[in-house]
């Protein structure tokens, strides 16, 4: 993209411009109001394409700092602003952007469009969407109104589908706190990703009309909403407090829909995921050693250990609690931005316990329990003895319990080797641990 002129009240302003950036003089604490023309076809940021029917299409696509290659813009998620869309496309377009329509004029075979979003958005959730589009209002949840945008040949089944929407957006309304923006749209589109989670503009895969997982992933995408969205982490090394917010509230919404053992199902399946990951890659959640190229951020351990640590948070503090940290949570830092330490902080005022040992073996050390446990029954006696094998040690309770009963027990664990023993007089001795499946890390039975 090519920068033509930066005007300020009319007058030309100095400026120059390099492969990556746009670079003004400017002094501390100065405000001003420029103008930036500029042309060219984007290396990326905005995706022009052609869809699966062969139509032309017009999609941005952000996520993570791809915005500054077609909008002039400080590309980082700590900077939030207000947006304003004003798109001229040939008449049969239709046109999707952040915030609420505001007028639409057509000239000719030209249409212009004004879009305006109030909420302060960081770059990687600005949206824009030109194409051939049918769209569905599906009906309005709490005063929010629902669309969806399909291309015409998905319409039938992509209105079905998207339709889910609806009671997804009223179920994390209603446990989290007000939706943040004035519609919800959720758009089918051309871009790179399954599911983009920009503000109040959903963009899903071309694909997504009729897929198996079309539920989660639209739970996924609407509980960004509120978290990556609303509340933006402060720098990259904290995207999971998107990812992985996002991946567990998908997991509550599943469970609240589904029961609990959906819940469980889902668990399970991402620890086998956590615990293959780690094999290959030895990093934190909270990762500080990605200084570039923030694409690699969209791993395992942001999405699936990063909703794990909710979890077993969520365990240790109560379902209440943990709603109630959750609640103030987003209504303290909706609109604004926060990190990990932040979350933490809100968590501690409304649980009354620190967390701090919490929060930095799970998300901020690399390593998880990897566990040895030998069992041995004698007169009715069952000697247990759990062992950790991984080098740094961790603290948390294992549950467990003993065929024949319901009852959990539980252990605390945080030496190299602990050592207990049970009763087993009237059962077959045969110990189940982690029934719950409650804890991320590997258990090992030994015979």
């Amino acid at each position: 993209m090519t920068v033509k002129e930066v005007t300020e009240k009319n007058l030309p302003v100095t400026f120059e411009q390099d492969s990556s950036a746009l670079h003004l003089s400017i002094q501390p604490n100065e405000y001003h109001t420029f103008t930036i023309q500029y042309e060219g076809i984007p290396r990326d940021g905005l995706i022009i394409s052609i869809n699966k029917y062969g139509r032309r299409t017009f999609f941005s696509d952000n996520w993570p700092d791809r915005a500054h290659q077609w909008i002039p813009c400080v590309d980082n998620p700590a900077d939030k602003a207000t947006v304003d869309f004003i798109i001229t496309a040939p008449s049969h377009y239709q046109v999707i952007a952040n915030g609420l329509k505001t007028k639409e004029i057509t000239t000719g075979n030209l249409k212009t469009t004004w879009y305006s979003e109030k909420i302060p958005l960081p770059t990687k959730v600005l949206a824009v969407g030109v194409a051939d589009f049918a769209i569905d209002h599906s009906g309005d949840i709490n005063g929010i109104p629902v669309y969806s945008y399909l291309f015409p040949e998905d319409r039938q089944k992509g209105f079905r589908d998207y339709k889910m929407a609806g009671k997804i957006l009223a179920y994390f309304i209603r446990k989290i706190g007000p939706y943040p923006y004035e519609k919800l749209a959720n758009v089918q589109s051309k871009t790179i990703f399954g599911g983009m989670e920009n503000a109040g503009a959903i963009f899903y895969s071309e694909r997504s009309p009729g897929s198996r997982d079309i539920e989660e992933l639209l739970a996924h995408e609407i509980a960004h909403q509120w978290f990556g969205d609303g509340v933006t982490e402060t720098d990259w090394q904290h995207v999971w407090l998107s990812e992985g917010f996002a991946t567990y509230m998908t997991h509550l919404y599943m469970e609240s829909k589904y029961g609990k053992d959906t819940l469980k199902a889902g668990l399970v399946t991402d620890r086998k995921k956590i615990i293959e990951f780690a094999k290959k890659r030895q990093t934190a959640v909270v990762d500080t050693t990605v200084k570039e190229h923030f694409m690699q951020l969209l791993n395992i351990n942001s999405y699936e250990k990063g909703g794990w640590a909710l979890h077993m948070l969520r365990r240790q503090v109560g379902d209440s609690i943990f709603w109630k940290g959750i609640r103030l949570y987003f209504a303290t830092y909706n609109g604004r931005n926060a990190n990990t330490s932040d979350f933490r902080k809100i968590m501690e005022k409304v649980s009354g316990q620190s967390l701090a040992m919490f929060f930095k073996q799970w998300l901020e050390t690399a390593a998880m329990p990897v566990l040895e446990i030998s069992t041995k029954n004698e007169n009715n006696l069952l000697s247990i003895e759990v062992k950790q094998t991984q080098d740094q040690l961790f603290t948390f309770p294992l549950e467990y319990t003993v065929e024949g009963s319901a009852d959990i027990h539980k252990v605390e664990i945080k030496d190299r080797i602990t050592q207990f023993k049970i009763t087993t007089a009237g059962n077959t001795g045969v110990v189940n641990f982690d029934p719950q499946v409650n804890l991320l890390g590997e258990i090992g039975i030994k015979q």
